[in-house]
């Protein structure tokens, strides 16, 4: 039987990894190949993304697969969302890209909002409003004279300049450019409105490129440098969290997903933009999906408040394993106080559980005594905020919800998936825990023409890893 191997490059905002993933008939195996660094540079008061830096990690990869003799039958990348490189008119790269945790976006929603209001903006776009959208670092960009923006011919999205980097060729792919607040959902194309309305002229996007097409191949001096060959670049859902829900193991329409990690989204999977009152309201928004779907979501602070209190613990000489936190926060059951994770005081305090008691003590609950106590507050209160969420999904998804699927880091924490399947009263599906680079991997084999849809792709992906199902207890 025909092996197939397909790389997945899979970046994130502190990491990135090169994982391949075999598919053999019905057979579907992963495993890392490469795992590299990637942070955000300080430079003269401006945050940067060294792209040069994950470019030369990308090349590592592929040598590591020749080393080991693998022959890759193509490559898909996805990153985080938002950002963007500037390209010249001679194809040049003009500078880093800016990161979104750059400050030069603060107040400018509100600037541009004056120029265009904020149901406008949201009404042709779907997107939630946030500082650091594609739109506002185009706006703040021009406001303060940036001279890469002045030079540029064209902006790439940071999947789509890796890819670039790659092959030479240039696309803007639609799940990434969905996430920018430049693109209306519905007619799948940019509004050139709010471009012009930012200063930027409507010819510095490329037309929209679908996942699971073929940007090129690797350009024969990058070919003959790491000897793995021209091997083709496929355009996966660029966007991380598009291609992990191509990769939800779901057998039909009726479910929500929660990509569950530092930050969690929940969602569904729509045929058509939710672009409602309601909608609006709750701050949800509509991004691109694979086949042309629209992820229809929320987001949700995750495990940043445990991450930030672990720190913390660990700086003043207490140090838990995963396994020790679960069983602290099993054994402490008669602790009940909540918070709201989403709260602008857990956004970035100064001390996360000082901010957490802060929260308890104004509204009038117990404050963790102990660090069980915060961990057992922490669960609890995610827990609490997926069932205010999934409500409000019910009410606004278009076919009746019976079932959670949690993907991603957070789906081995069996503790918060039982809490959560209590909280919502539906049966909770845990796994696989690497769905982005399983849906990289699995777009690309579409791609080849290996599988006819998403639906035989989530087949395949139930078959192929162990999925673990929390039933609704008390």
């Amino acid at each position: 039987m025909t092996q197939h191997n397909f790389l997945a490059i899979d970046i994130g905002a502190t990491s990135g990894r090169a994982v391949l993933g075999t598919l053999s008939g019905e057979k579907f195996d992963m495993r890392e190949i490469h795992r590299f660094p990637n942070a955000i540079m300080e430079l003269h008061g401006k945050y940067y993304w060294n792209v040069f830096s994950l470019y030369e990690s990308i090349k590592t990869s592929f040598t590591a697969c020749v080393r080991e003799g693998l022959a890759i039958d193509s490559v898909g990348i996805d990153t985080w969302g938002v950002d963007f490189g500037y390209i010249a008119a001679d194809g040049s790269l003009l500078g880093l890209p800016r990161a979104y945790r750059d400050p030069y976006t603060e107040g400018a929603p509100e600037e541009y909002f004056r120029i265009i209001p904020r149901k406008e903006v949201y009404g042709l776009t779907g997107i939630q409003i946030m500082n650091f959208n594609s739109l506002f670092q185009l706006f703040r960009a021009g406001r303060e004279s940036f001279a890469p923006l002045q030079s540029a011919e064209k902006i790439l999205f940071m999947p789509d300049l890796l890819s670039y980097l790659l092959t030479g060729k240039q696309i803007c792919e639609y799940t990434e450019a969905s996430t920018s607040q430049l693109l209306n959902p519905g007619t799948k194309r940019f509004e050139p409105s709010l471009l012009e309305a930012a200063g930027v002229p409507p010819s510095i996007v490329h037309p929209l490129t679908m996942p699971g097409t073929l940007i090129g191949t690797l350009t024969d001096a990058l070919a003959a440098e790491t000897g793995i060959g021209n091997v083709p670049v496929v355009a996966v859902a660029g966007h991380d969290t598009a291609s992990a829900v191509a990769a939800v193991p779901a057998e039909n329409v009726n479910f929500a997903y929660l990509s569950s990690g530092t930050w969690s989204l929940m969602g569904i999977e729509v045929d058509a933009p939710i672009i409602t009152k309601a909608s609006y309201d709750n701050n949800f928004t509509n991004e691109g999906g694979i086949e042309g779907t629209t992820r229809f979501l929320k987001n949700i602070t995750g495990m940043w408040l445990l991450e930030q209190c672990r720190k913390e613990w660990e700086k003043a000489g207490r140090s838990y394993t995963y396994p020790e936190i679960v069983k602290m926060a099993e054994e402490t059951v008669y602790f009940r106080s909540v918070v709201n994770p989403d709260d602008a005081l857990f956004a970035a305090p100064p001390d996360m559980a000082k901010a957490i008691a802060s929260y308890c003590r104004e509204s009038g609950q117990p404050e963790p005594a102990t660090d069980a106590e915060y961990v057992r507050c922490i669960f609890c209160s995610l827990a609490k905020r997926y069932r205010e969420v999934l409500s409000q999904l019910k009410e606004m998804a278009p076919f009746p919800i019976d079932k959670l699927h949690v993907i991603g880091g957070g789906s081995k924490n069996a503790l918060l998936n039982r809490f959560t399947a209590d909280a919502i009263g539906l049966p909770v599906i845990a796994g696989p825990s690497e769905a982005t680079a399983i849906g990289n991997c699995m777009i690309q084999a579409k791609a080849a023409g290996l599988v006819a849809d998403r639906w035989e792709m989530r087949r395949l992906i139930a078959n192929a890893f162990d999925l673990q199902t929390f039933l609704p207890q008390s």
